[in-house]
């Protein structure tokens, strides 16, 4: 599913458009985000693509929700 992450004033946000779903993210696997797991405020644990660590934000990319629905 397409997930764009962003920072905000309150930290690091993922935007999912197909569910108009804003949550912030509470914990991520690697700190430079990319070829690991994120968990949302709701929940959902989504894997994110390998990237160049340097990825500015926002992005938008392809993540696998892990488990749930």
């Amino acid at each position: 599913m397409k997930v764009m992450l962003r920072n905000t004033a309150r930290g690091l946000s993922a935007y999912v458009p197909k569910k108009d779903l804003e949550e912030p993210v509470v914990a991520k696997e690697k700190e430079d985000l990319w070829g690991g797991t994120i968990t949302l405020a709701n929940g959902w644990v989504l894997a994110l693509p390998e990237m160049l660590p340097d990825t500015k934000l926002p992005v938008t990319v392809e993540a696998r929700k892990i488990g749930g629905e």
